[in-house]
Parts: C-alpha cells; structure tokens; sequence
C-alpha cells in the first residue's frame, strides 16, 4: 500500500487537533501515514506506536531540499493541516508565510520529478473567496476581508496559499492534482456526524457563519484519500463543508 503523507500542524496537541484527527481516519481505513511533528510537539502514544504511522521530526520551515525531497519520498497524497499558533508571537512573529512557503516547496519539487503525481489536500478556509467560480462578496465583507488580510497575517498567509494553488499551479501540471477544503467555523465534537459538502458557501462566513466540526473535516479529507468518485467530484475546486 502507497504511503500517504500528512503534514505537521504547529498547534500544540489536544483531543481534536485536526492533524491528529486526520491521522486516526487514515488509521481506520488502514491507510500508512507519515507524519511531521515538531521535536516539542504532544503526539498521542497510541499513534506514535502504531505500525501504520511513521514519524519525522522537524519543522516544515527549516526543511531544505533535500529534506523535503526524504519526505516526500513514496508518497501519492499530501495533506496539509499547517496553522500558525494562536498567539502573538504566532500570529505576528515569522514566519509569516509558514503554509504558503511549505506547499510552494514541496509542489515545486513535486513539478520536477519525472515519476512522481500526487494529489494535495489543503486544509483552508471560508475566509479565502473563489471568484474563479464566480463568489463574490457583499460591500462590507469586501471592506473587512482587506483589513483582515492587511492587519492579520495568518490570515494573509491562508489567502497567498489557495490563490497559489487556483492560480499558479491551476490545472496545468498534471503531476499535481489539488483540493482546498474550506470548514466554516470550526467546533469540536467528539463524534462523527452528517454534513454537507457545497462548492461555494451558502452563507456569509462573516455575518451568518455556519458550524464545522473538526472530526467531520477530517473525515472528508479520509473520503478524498480513499474514494476516487469523491476526488473526481472535487479536484481542483474549493469545496465548503458545513455540519448538516
């Protein structure tokens, strides 16, 4: 079996660290994972012992190319969880483009190999606005999206990310097949329940926010690793999942 590859998270660890939840979806599916943690990172024992998961250590940052390349070695997917911490060396310290600097690498080197094609599964959100599928936004949400992106910049570094990968990478390599999933408001629950997977959002991320919970986006990312019906549907688009 191929092995997948799910990229760090530099949240710290808690029982619904979308990572972590990534990693046990894959792991019921029986699916191999290697993942990258930081060195001081909290990884549950149950996943670090498990025969399905290999662990890397270091920071996605500090990887140089031939880093990257080691890891990406005998992977067919690559998931992507990355996040700036929340706090104010997270948000306002460097790096600042942290996700978008780690996925321009490794599809750069993905672009370059002869025998490797990949699909990527990016992790967004309702913040980022597809106008290549026509959304739009109102005055208002025009007018706080920008001060979001000038003033916030995890905020800035999640737009340069999924604007690289509409509109750089496109559909025109065909080594690199993407999807961005964009959670709405995202809640924990402990349990799996129904949802809803739409194209474009059916309500305003700023001022009708709907709710997503963690375990149910990583259950969609696990639909898109293993079900090529559920890939077809969605490669190269930006689908919006909501609980139902």
């Amino acid at each position: 079996m191929k092995m997948r590859l799910e990229y760090e998270s530099t949240r710290s660890w808690s029982k619904w660290c979308d990572r972590t939840l990534v990693v046990h979806q894959l792991m019921k599916r029986q699916i191999k994972a290697r993942v990258l943690i930081r060195k001081s990172a909290i990884f549950p024992k149950e996943l670090r012992n498990h025969p399905l998961v290999e662990i890397v250590m270091g920071n996605v940052n500090e990887l140089n190319d031939y880093e990257m390349n080691a890891l990406l070695h005998g992977c067919d997917v690559l998931i992507s969880c990355l996040g700036h911490n929340m706090t104010l060396k997270g948000i306002f310290g460097k790096p600042r483009y942290l996700v978008f600097d780690a996925i321009k690498k490794m599809s750069e080197i993905v672009k370059n190999k002869d025998d490797k094609e990949v699909k990527l599964i990016l992790m967004g959100t309702t913040g980022y606005t597809n106008t290549l599928s026509g959304e739009k936004n109102s005055i208002w949400e025009t007018i706080i999206h920008f001060l979001l992106k000038l003033l916030v910049p995890p905020h800035r570094d999640n737009m340069k990310v999924a604007h690289y990968l509409m509109n750089e990478i496109g559909k025109q390599y065909k080594k690199v097949e993407w999807v961005v999933v964009r959670p709405d408001t995202l809640v924990n629950h402990d349990e799996e329940s129904s949802y809803e997977v739409f194209e474009s959002p059916i309500r305003s991320p700023l001022f009708d926010a709907g709710k997503t919970s963690r375990i149910n986006v990583s259950h969609f990312i696990a639909e898109l690793v293993v079900k090529d019906e559920v890939w077809d549907d969605w490669r190269f688009k930006t689908p919006v999942i909501y609980n139902q």
